[in-house]
C-alpha cells in the first residue's frame, strides 16, 4: 500500500515531508502483520527513503525521512542534539488548573509491560515538556504540547502524571477516557528543521484531524 498523494507534504532530491496516519506503525514491527508501516508505504513513490525519527503507532501528525545517507545523517544529528522544533495538539481528560506549565519527569520502559514507559527518578532518562492550555472543552481541555526532549511516550505519560490522560489512549487512560474517542487525540501538527544542504528553516505543518 502506498501513501496517499495528499500526504505528502513536501518532497525534493534531500527529503520527503509527510501526514502520518493514526494506527500506523512507523517501522516495521516483528510479524508479518506488523509490516505495513509509514516507511514502507513511503518507498512505493521513494524507494531510498529513510526513517529519521519515529512517531507512536497511535499518534498522527508531521515525518520527515531522508532521500540519502547524506541527508539522513544531517537530519538524524539535527535530532539528536534537539536542533527541531515539535509541536503537537492534544485533547486530555478534564478541566487544567493553569494555563500553561512545564512537566519535568524522568521516564524508563516498563520492562514487565512494554511498551509501557513509566516514571522513575532512580533509573530514567530525563524528559521535559512544555504545555499550553488552548481551550477549555466538556470535561477536557484542547492542549498544544512541545517536548524538548524526544522519549518513548513521553507526552502520554506526562499527561497522566499531571492528571489529565490524552483521551482515546489505549495504554495510559481510564477505561471511561478510553470510550471517548476510537483514536488517540494526538497529533505531531508542526515541525521545524533545517533543510540538510541548503541549510534553510524549513517548518511543516498538518491540519489537526480532532
Amino acid at each position: 500500500m502506498a501513501i496517499n498523494d495528499q500526504d505528502i507534504l513536501f518532497a525534493d532530491s534531500e527529503i520527503v515531508v509527510v501526514n502520518k496516519a493514526a494506527d500506523l506503525l512507523s517501522v516495521p514491527g516483528r510479524g508479518e502483520d506488523k509490516q505495513d508501516c509509514l516507511w514502507r508505504r513511503v518507498q512505493q513513490h521513494y524507494p531510498t527513503a529513510r526513517i529519521v525519527h519515529r512517531l507512536d503507532y497511535a499518534t498522527s501528525g508531521v515525518m520527515v525521512l531522508a532521500l540519502n545517507a547524506a541527508s539522513h545523517r544531517h537530519l538524524s544529528i539535527q535530532f539528536q542534539e534537539r536542533k527541531t522544533g515539535k509541536s503537537y495538539q492534544a485533547v486530555v481528560a478534564g478541566q487544567l488548573a493553569k494555563n500553561s506549565g512545564t512537566i519535568n519527569q524522568p521516564l524508563r520502559c516498563d520492562w514487565d509491560n512494554r511498551p509501557l514507559q513509566i516514571i522513575d527518578h532512580q533509573q530514567g532518562k530525563s524528559a521535559q515538556t512544555h504545555w499550553r492550555l488552548i481551550e477549555p472543552l466538556d470535561d477536557a481541555c484542547r492542549v498544544e504540547l512541545t517536548p524538548i526532549t524526544g522519549r518513548s511516550h513521553q507526552l502520554r505519560v506526562h499527561m497522566q502524571f499531571l492528571g489529565h490522560p490524552i483521551l482515546g489512549d489505549r495504554f495510559y487512560a481510564t477505561p471511561s477516557q478510553i470510550e471517548r474517542s476510537e483514536r488517540l487525540l494526538l497529533h505531531a501538527r508542526s515541525l521545524t528543521f533545517s533543510h540538510p544542504v541548503s541549510g534553510e528553516s524549513l517548518t511543516f505543518s498538518s491540519p489537526v484531524p480532532f
